[in-house]
C-alpha cells in the first residue's frame, strides 16, 4: 500500500543527516587532470585573477591570447569581470565564509596552477542534498576535460558521504552550462522564472539534478568520458 506521505526512509538513511555538517568539511580531491582544494584567499586570489582577467595566460604547454573575460567567463555569473585582485577577493570572500558552502580552487594536475573554481553550495544535510555551483574556468582550461573530471570528483565525494540528491542550477540562457549538465548525467527538472536579478537583468534558472540511485549508472559513463 502506498504511503500517502511518500516513501518512508529507513533509519539508516535518516541517520546520515546527523553525520553531515551544514558547512561542508574541507576536502582535497585528486584526479588525473585536476586537483581540487579549499580556496585560501591569501594564496589563490592572485593566480585566479591572472587566469580570469582577460590578459594572455599560459599554464604548462597551453596558452591563450588576450580575450574578453565577460564573454568567455563571467557573462552568466553574479560577479565579474574583476578589475583587480581586491575585487575578485571581495567576490570570493563571502563564498569562503558561507555557512552552507565550500568553494574549491581547481588546479591543473600537471603544473599545480589554478585554472578555475567549483563549489559545494546550498548544502542542506537535513534533506541530504547539496548543489554544485559558482563554477568557472579560465579559457586556458576550457575544452580539456577539467570540468568533467572536477564534477566527477565532486559527485563521487558527495554520494560517498551519503547525499541523496546533487543539484546543478544555471541561467536558462546559458546554453554551454545546460549542455554540460546533460553531458555530465544530470537530469533537467524545470525552469524557475524570475529566480534572481543578476547584474540588473531578470534571470530564469534551469534546474538539473542527480540522485544517488542514478549515480551507479552515471559513474562509469563519466569514467568513460575521462578515458579511465
Amino acid at each position: 500500500m502506498n504511503d500517502p506521505l511518500g516513501e518512508l526512509l529507513s533509519p539508516e538513511v535518516l541517520a546520515r543527516r546527523a553525520l553531515l555538517p551544514r558547512k561542508p568539511a574541507p576536502v582535497e580531491l585528486r584526479g588525473e587532470r585536476v586537483h581540487l582544494r579549499p580556496i585560501d584567499l591569501a594564496r589563490d586570489v592572485a593566480p585566479l585573477h591572472a587566469i580570469s582577467s582577460g590578459a594572455p595566460v599560459r599554464v604548462g604547454a597551453r596558452a591563450v591570447d588576450a580575450y574578453d573575460p565577460e564573454e568567455r567567463i563571467w557573462r552568466f555569473m553574479k560577479g565579474g569581470p574583476f578589475a583587480d585582485e581586491a575585487a575578485l577577493a571581495a567576490y570570493l570572500r563571502p563564498q569562503v565564509a558561507a555557512p552552507d558552502g565550500l568553494p574549491l580552487v581547481v588546479l591543473d594536475a600537471a603544473t599545480g596552477h589554478p585554472i578555475g573554481v567549483a563549489a559545494f553550495i546550498a548544502n542542506c544535510p537535513d534533506d541530504l542534498k547539496v548543489e554544485l555551483g559558482s563554477i568557472w574556468y579560465s579559457p586556458v582550461a576550457q575544452g580539456i576535460g577539467a570540468n568533467t573530471e572536477a564534477t566527477y570528483l565532486m559527485l563521487a565525494h558527495a554520494f560517498g558521504l551519503g547525499y541523496r540528491r546533487v543539484e546543478w542550477k544555471t541561467n536558462a540562457l546559458n546554453e554551454r552550462s545546460r549542455r554540460a549538465a546533460l553531458k555530465l548525467g544530470f537530469r533537467f527538472e524545470v525552469i524557475q522564472e524570475y529566480h534572481y536579478i543578476v547584474k540588473g537583468h531578470s534571470r530564469d534558472t534551469a534546474w538539473y539534478r542527480m540522485l544517488d540511485r542514478e549515480w551507479p549508472e552515471v559513474e562509469p559513463r563519466l569514467r568513460a568520458l575521462l578515458g579511465a
